[in-house]
């Protein structure tokens, strides 16, 4: 008798054993399909940020690469250092022979004209100079000086002899505008401030003169 209950319990035990061990089998197989899911997933997210990040740095370059209607170019300009004043085939100037000193372009709201001279030396440098006469209307005017304060490598200031109300001119690049909401303006800084035009990439635009 005392031997057939022993031989019972064991037997019971090892029945007890044998399903706490499909139990445990059973929730290791769950782990792993969630660890697998988990992982797919993030592999999943990972790639496809990837590609849109991918994909928004090449629409971004394409955006550059893309013409702008309007804007008029010119090459083969001059890059003399000169201390004479120079006549330039274009007004505002977009290149040519200069002063050896650059006028002030990083950020920089003029309230008066500026050299042609030192202003063609900053634009060397990859600036962007953004220029208004009289035709311009105030609000236009206090528009762009905010953006140029916010903008590295973009100068502003009065320009009378100019056709258009408002001109934003590069290194052989020039774009002529009537408003300041001419969304063609904030393409023109994007592709050309600091451009591939630039016949000096990574010069200064500080420490020259200020008019």
């Amino acid at each position: 008798m005392g031997t057939s209950n022993a031989k019972a319990k064991t037997a019971a035990r090892r029945a007890h054993m044998e399903e706490l061990r499909k139990v445990e089998q059973a929730r290791e197989r769950r782990m792993r399909l969630l660890t697998l899911g988990a992982t797919a997933v993030i592999l999943v997210g990972l790639a496809g940020g990837g590609w849109y990040l991918f994909d928004s740095a090449q629409e971004k370059e394409e955006a550059k690469a893309a013409p702008i209607s309007g804007v008029k170019s010119w090459s083969k300009l001059t890059q003399n250092h000169v201390t004479t004043p120079v006549t330039y085939k274009m007004s505002p100037p977009v290149g040519g022979d200069h002063n050896q000193v650059w006028v002030n372009c990083d950020r920089q709201v003029y309230t008066k004209a500026v050299p042609n001279e030192n202003a063609v030396h900053g634009l060397e440098h990859g600036a962007v100079w953004i220029t208004y006469n009289d035709k311009a209307a105030k609000a236009d005017v206090k528009t762009l000086a905010e953006k140029v304060t916010n903008t590295s490598y973009t100068f502003m200031s009065p320009y009378e002899d100019q056709s258009s109300p408002i001109v934003l001119s590069a290194w052989e690049h020039q774009l002529k505008v009537d408003r300041a909401s001419d969304p063609r303006v904030a393409k023109f800084l994007d592709k050309y401030v600091q451009g591939a035009q630039t016949p000096e990439p990574g010069a200064a635009c500080t420490n020259g003169m200020t008019p």
